[in-house]
């Protein structure tokens, strides 16, 4: 009989109903992994289904009904997951939430919601919630999963994940009934999970997301990379992301392969390597830091290994995507590689956790060329998607064979997409969300009566291959003064393509010119400092080094001579630029918790900075709000260098048609 997974012939309605399916198919194999205490503890499906129903049965005890929202705060645990699918099975919508969050941002998301039940990570996930609880109105029970520091806090409205579950077993008798009717009552259409948005211009908003947004977006997404129950993923991204949401928990279940989940955000590298993931996602700041790593480390070689790093790296670069994608390659350059594989590839791989990588992906912001082309010289499959939380993730994707890195790949399987007269990028798929909760302008603003979803972001087909290439967000393409466009994402990825750079934000709109602001990389930065025999006692003394200065200016000269060859965008190089005194940060609100920019408020909170950028002051005091971990806020006090770049003659850049 052949396997459903792989024929796509499966009639299973919901997660849960999944999670039997696989409790019985694949009752011995391994579900989850969890790493504690330095030891790899293991569930297989026929223990997991155990685990999650002794849960459900113990939050039906509690008074869960259907259509509450149980909000879900941590890391990555398989309790955590558990939860989710326990909700499920209630009737209740799971909402996930970032570990990371200020309690006020949990607030508004709780509240947003009415999240009556909230399942907390640890003590530290629990103080915010108590914190905030006075505006959570509905809020009736909180459950956590670590009971460490948690034995003086009052039990009233409070218990252990493990309690609420020994309670569910003892309530089996009195409740399973109740639990299997609601099971049976979940269908296609039954809500699976609302997540929030991450709210670069605004409140972020919750999609709902149905199981049918979700199965049918996991099967198409796993028969496209021929995923199967023999795969592994770490499962390190944030709960409340989408993306782990489908991976952990949409293509986990529908293919059954094995969820594994790092001891702390500290270990990830280490249990990375140790699981060694045949699957794996990572955004691309994973990727330039580890190759930051990488560099740095040859950097301090002897002169034997730097110069056996060196030479095979040329190699694969010559010859590895054409070996990774079957295309002909010399018997000789393919023994060059084979030594190379033996002598450098095969260890790097190995020492970053990459080893066994059958499918990669990367997505959320445009990796840079030089570090795609590193990985897929390594023989790592790595590729790029296009997707975002209102569908299911999965808009584009790359088919072996056809991986780019200046493209993001042809429509997933079942997605339709079309380009607008504005450039805008629209959607529709069986991964389309439902709605935004309690958002019906926002709903009817983004999703059209036929299912067409705007993307809000800006792209257009290649002619020959039929592959998407996005430009920048819609909103934040315009014009400069001259009528030249002004696509300033286009210009920050190009930025951060090199290690020295953490973060861009380039300015221009309706002005004469191009600035930026500059984030450096500590650890690199910091790294090459040393070697140059720089002192410094801090980031912002760092940031502030005449030669920091240099090596950035070097780097947006760079920059402006590619962009000086696009006429599209060549009114968009770097004529001034400053080194900021701080990271931008979540914490501070300058960035989201997926670290997207948020322009609108850096616009205001530094528009003494953005001034002087345009006025020619060679240098600008000012004073800046910082929250600190701990909660408390302080002012950081710096007087910061402006410098110009140079820019280079380029072809006159082309405005737009008058219509």
């Amino acid at each position: 009989m052949a396997d459903a997974v792989a024929t796509g012939q499966d009639t299973a309605r919901s997660i849960p109903a999944l999670l039997a399916r696989n409790a019985a198919r694949y009752s011995a194999l391994p579900a989850y992994r969890e790493k504690e205490f330095g030891i790899w503890q293991s569930w297989t499906w026929a223990q997991s289904a155990q685990e999650i129903r002794a849960l459900a049965l113990g939050m039906l005890n509690l008074g869960v009904e259907r259509g509450d929202h149980v909000a879900i705060i941590g890391r990555n645990r398989p309790a955590h997951y558990w939860a989710i699918v326990a909700s499920q099975m209630c009737g209740a919508v799971p909402v996930a939430l970032y570990q990371d969050a200020a309690a006020e941002e949990m607030a508004y998301v709780m509240e947003h919601c009415g999240a009556r039940f909230v399942v907390a990570g640890d003590q530290e996930q629990v103080d915010k919630v108590l914190e905030i609880e006075d505006q959570i109105q509905p809020l009736t029970h909180v459950m956590y999963s670590d009971k460490r520091g948690m034995r003086k806090y009052d039990h009233a409205r409070m218990n252990a994940l493990a309690d609420v579950q020994a309670e569910g077993r003892a309530a089996q008798q009195r409740l399973g009934a109740e639990l299997d009717r609601r099971i049976a009552e979940l269908d296609y259409d039954s809500t699976c999970v609302m997540l929030y948005t991450s709210g670069t211009t605004g409140k972020p908003k919750g999609v709902v997301l149905s199981n049918r947004n979700i199965i049918e977006t996991a099967k198409a997404s796993s028969e496209f990379d021929r995923l199967n129950r023999n795969d592994e993923v770490l499962a390190y991204l944030p709960l409340a992301w989408v993306g782990d949401f489908i991976f952990s928990v949409g293509q986990a279940y529908w293919t059954g392969f094995t969820v594994n989940c790092p001891e702390s955000p500290d270990t990830m590298m280490t249990d990375l390597r140790e699981i060694g993931p045949t699957y794996f996602f990572a955004p691309p700041r994973v990727f330039e830091q580890q190759l930051t790593t990488v560099m740095i480390r040859m950097e301090d070689a002897g002169r034997v290994k730097k110069w056996l790093f060196d030479h095979f790296m040329s190699v694969a670069r010559a010859v590895g995507p054409d070996i990774l994608d079957g295309k002909p390659v010399g018997l000789g350059k393919r023994l060059s590689y084979w030594l190379g594989d033996l002598l450098v590839y095969g260890p790097l791989k190995n020492t970053l956790g990459y080893s066994r990588i059958r499918v990669g992906y990367t997505a959320g912001e445009a990796i840079g060329p030089e570090i795609f082309s590193f990985y897929r010289a390594l023989g790592i499959n790595l590729k790029q998607l296009y997707g975002q939380t209102e569908a299911s993730v999965f808009i584009t994707q790359q088919p072996d064979g056809e991986v780019r890195a200046d493209t993001v790949g042809v429509p997933s399987p079942g997605v339709e997409l079309r380009i607008a007269e504005s450039g805008e990028v629209f959607y529709r798929s069986p991964g389309t969300f439902v709605e935004y909760y309690k958002n019906a302008e926002s709903t009817a603003s983004t999703k059209d009566p036929e299912g067409w979803v705007a993307t809000g972001d800006a792209g257009f087909f290649e002619t020959e291959t039929g592959h998407l290439r996005i430009i920048d967000r819609a909103k934040d393409v315009g014009k400069l003064a001259n009528g030249g466009m002004f696509a300033p994402k286009y210009v920050e990825n190009k930025l951060k393509f090199y290690p020295a750079i953490l973060e861009a934000v380039v300015f221009g709109a309706g002005r004469d010119r191009c600035t930026a602001f500059i984030n450096i990389d500590l650890s690199a930065v910091g790294n090459w400092a040393e070697r140059n025999n720089l002192s410094y006692a801090s980031y912002q003394e760092l940031a502030g080094h005449p030669r920091v200065y240099e090596m950035i200016r070097g780097h947006i000269e760079a920059v402006n001579e590619s962009i000086a060859q696009d006429p599209m965008l060549s009114g968009c190089q770097i004529h001034r630029f400053l080194i900021l005194h701080k990271e931008l940060d979540a914490d501070d609100g300058e960035l989201t918790r997926t670290r997207k920019v948020r322009r609108s408020i850096i616009g205001e909170k530094f528009h003494d900075l953005i001034a002087a950028l345009y006025d020619g002051s060679p240098e600008i005091y000012t004073e800046t709000e910082v929250t600190y971990e701990d909660g408390r806020k302080g002012k950081i006090r710096a007087t910061l260098r402006i410098e110009d770049a140079a820019v280079v003659p380029g072809p006159a850049p082309v405005a737009e048609a008058a219509e």
